[in-house]
């Protein structure tokens, strides 16, 4: 009897714990890749824009929801992040 308690105890666990995983391939591949891209920006001096501002802002954010596993949240702000260093090399 507590075998069929406890079964579905577990496999709830288990549902958990991997749904948290769902974007943390997609998180880390942004942020390496943003990253990556703010470095270049810097280097071409493009570090004093507005543009690059908002993306460190928003890729500090990205790594702090990455450490809570936020991934979602991750993705979305290096994606947004990504956008601005794009920007911010077009020189706007």
């Amino acid at each position: 009897m507590k075998a069929w308690i406890c079964l579905p105890m577990i496999a709830l666990v288990l549902a958990g714990c991997a749904g948290k995983t769902a974007y943390r391939d997609s998180c880390a591949n942004q942020l390496d890749a943003a990253w990556r891209e703010l470095d270049l920006a810097k280097a071409e001096g493009f570090a004093g824009t507005v543009s690059y501002s908002k993306a460190l802002s928003l890729l500090t954010a990205a790594k702090t929801q990455q450490q809570f596993e936020a991934y979602e949240g991750c993705t979305s702000k290096s994606e947004r992040a990504r956008f601005y260093i794009r920007e911010s090399r077009a020189g706007r």
